[in-house]
């Protein structure tokens, strides 16, 4: 049986279902049902998402490469504890990373 957990935000607040073994939830009993409130706002719970981005980013644009377009793609799982964290596939993180060089498509059609 999964939990939930309501989170904070700028509007108001939203229930997430997490996993049965979610660390770090405070039991509020609502009405016979039992939500978790987490413990930090919803919107503050992705800046160690936003930090990831950015440190892959920079990383991947660097070097000899120079690659024109980077795209990142990860999973994000709601934790009541942690915030929002990288979610993993299997028992690995996951993290797909697409380069691209050559001239864009848009550009070419302008010329």
């Amino acid at each position: 049986m999964n939990e939930l957990v309501r989170w904070q935000t700028e509007h108001g607040s939203i229930v997430v279902e997490t996993d049965d073994d979610e660390p770090g939830m405070a039991e509020v009993s609502r009405g016979g049902d039992l939500i978790g409130k987490a413990a930090a706002k919803f919107e503050d719970s992705f800046q160690q998402v936003r930090d990831a981005a950015e440190a892959a980013l920079a990383a991947l644009r660097g070097g000899d490469l120079k690659p024109d377009a980077v795209e990142l793609e990860f999973g994000v799982k709601l934790n009541a504890a942690a915030g929002a964290v990288i979610a993993r596939t299997a028992l690995e993180g996951h993290l797909k990373v697409k380069m691209t060089w050559g001239e864009p498509k848009a550009a070419a059609r302008e010329e």
